[in-house]
């Protein structure tokens, strides 16, 4: 199976439970024994040493120091420290302390980065390593780290191990949990959250609230599935058209401005933002402005009476783009230029997914071209051989959905994609397609009785997947991560925070950190208390995501679990 990277040469004496979840920073006084309720983090980290749980107070005047002076770093500690100052997070099980006035305050947090100039790319290093003095042991706290990514994970993990404490007829003490080390890095490089802006328009507001979370939650890839058959909402500057004609309206697009300030708010939070164009299928919205170049464009997807073999599309919206005509080509060299000039991310995801024979088939030219002797596979091969070089030319690892290769209908050689240039991406059959894994968030009935989403994942079917399941150790590290996706035939911004958190956060801890304890038993159960705590920090944070228990149960940990707490 997948093997994690080894951790550092310092000795562990204590690795703490964790049990309740997810605490953000802030903290004041000393802590002689904590009685009830343990420190969280979210995802859980790789290693946590705390031989004599305490805890201190943080200064009035507490302040993150950036040793580096990295741009991308000063704009996270800022950020931070005003978190840290502001945020004042209450457990829901708040834990019993004694407090002692007498211990020096935690006055600063010293962040120090290796190689400040490592880009955001995949494969960054993201481990760190922090240590928060013991009371007694001095004032400042340091985190180290080899890049500015790693960097920032350490600061969300500070972040988490702060909490409120006191009030009313008691001073409000931040409290700190000290005497603490932790080394982390993730097991899987590609920890990624898409979302569909095509069938439903989001709002960019929604879309950086999104990326906010999926920062707080160590994910570091917004796979953006900008376009398909149902809307264009992409402005591009060659090919305004696209979006003018096909998109649902003028406040429904998004303009190279709005892009800009998605890839910056990603890169400020080590996000990589991987735009996603569908082709040569999911494209009947380009026939607003080019019909000549679509397929099938604005048919009834099933036709009365046929098989559901013989539908033109799988879900309402038909079209496909027609690899046999010229100006298909012209058109998608402008696109891809003015993709490369938005996007710096490195990755270009392609789609190929569901290309439906019935679609091309209908088509006069290519019928003619299969009426001839030419086959589907041939047609897809001819844009395939048409589109992958211009992608590779402009230094892009190109990403294909599994269909392009695994689909039986309509497919192409694995001869004609060179690994070293391509990624592909499982969305269907389970392990059995395992490449980049993508777990599905919620999305419609394809109208044939059934869903290839259904039925509704839950949290714990999220967190309990291993995406290296049935894996030889060398086919395990070939897997580069997983997605969450959110599809939008029935989602838009009013539901898009309960769809996507707090599931999304079992994903993460998994590809963080895995999902089974020191003796390799599925996690599920202790994870629950933490995740109902996670969610408590998130939805104090402007995220409103949906419950996973009654209160009842958060008061009363474990005892909701389907595991016995006590075993």
């Amino acid at each position: 199976m997948y093997t994690p990277t080894p951790r550092p040469p310092y000795s562990s004496s204590y690795s703490i439970h964790l049990v309740s979840a997810f605490i953000t920073l802030i903290g004041l006084g000393y802590l002689t024994h904590p009685v009830s309720a343990q420190i969280n983090v979210w995802p859980k980290p790789r290693s946590l040493s705390w031989p004599t749980p305490q805890a201190i107070s943080l200064s009035p005047a507490f302040a993150i120091n950036d040793a580096n002076s990295c741009p991308n770093l000063s704009t996270a500690v800022n950020r931070y420290q005003t978190l840290v100052r502001s945020e004042k997070h209450r457990p829901l099980l708040t834990p019993a302390l004694n407090i002692s006035d007498s211990a020096p305050l935690l006055q600063t947090l010293t962040v120090l980065v290796a190689d400040p100039g490592s880009p955001l790319q995949h494969g960054v290093d993201e481990s760190y390593t922090l240590r928060i003095p013991a009371a007694n042991r001095g004032t400042g706290a340091n985190l180290t780290a080899k890049t500015v990514w790693g960097a920032m994970r350490g600061l969300e993990t500070f972040s988490q191990l702060v909490w409120a404490w006191g009030g009313g007829d008691r001073p409000l003490l931040l409290l700190v949990a000290s005497g603490l080390e932790v080394w982390d890095a993730p097991l899987f490089p590609h920890r990624g959250l898409l979302l569909d802006t095509s069938r439903n328009y989001y709002p960019i507001a929604d879309i950086l609230r999104t990326i906010e979370a999926m920062s707080a939650n160590k994910l570091n890839v917004f796979h953006w599935h900008i376009t398909d058959s149902q809307s264009f909402p992409l402005l591009l500057p060659s090919e305004p058209d696209l979006a003018l004609k096909g998109s649902y309206g003028p406040g429904m697009m998004y303009s190279p401005a709005d892009i800009h300030r998605v890839v910056r708010f990603g890169l400020d939070r080590g996000v990589r933002v991987l735009p996603e164009i569908d082709t040569p299928g999911h494209t009947g919205s380009w026939a607003a402005a080019y019909p000549e170049i679509v397929a099938c464009a604005n048919m009834f997807w099933w036709p009365a009476g046929s098989e559901w073999a013989d539908r033109l599309a799988s879900e309402p919206g038909t079209g496909h783009l027609n690899p046999l005509i010229p100006k298909t080509y012209e058109i998608l060299r402008k696109i891809f230029s003015d993709m490369a000039n938005l996007f710096p991310e490195q990755f270009y995801h392609a789609g190929a997914d569901e290309v439906i024979p019935g679609c091309w088939k209908v088509d006069p030219t290519i019928s003619k071209f299969l009426s001839d002797g030419g086959t589907l596979n041939q047609v897809l091969e001819k844009f395939i051989n048409s589109t992958f070089p211009d992608l590779v030319s402009l230094n892009r690892t190109v990403v294909y959905w599994e269909d392009v290769l695994l689909d039986p209908n309509v497919n192409v050689s694995p001869t004609i994609l060179p690994p070293d240039h391509t990624i592909l991406q499982t969305w269907n059959n389970g392990p059995n397609n395992t490449m980049i894994v993508r777990i599905s968030g919620h999305c419609s009935d394809p109208g044939n009785g059934g869903s290839w989403c259904g039925p509704f994942k839950t949290w714990q079917t999220i967190y309990n997947y291993d995406i290296t399941y049935g894996l030889n150790d060398k086919e395990s590290k070939l897997v580069l991560g997983g997605e969450v996706a959110l599809w939008s035939e029935q989602a838009d911004p009013t539901v898009l925070d309960a769809r996507v958190w707090p599931r999304t956060s079992a994903l993460a801890e998994t590809l963080w950190s895995g999902n089974r304890d020191e003796k390799g038993m599925k996690r599920y159960a202790e994870a629950t208390d933490r995740l109902n705590e996670w969610r408590h920090r998130m939805v104090s944070r402007g995220i409103k995501a949906e419950p996973i228990q009654p209160l009842w149960c958060i008061r009363n940990p474990g005892i909701c679990n389907t595991v016995h707490p006590f075993e």
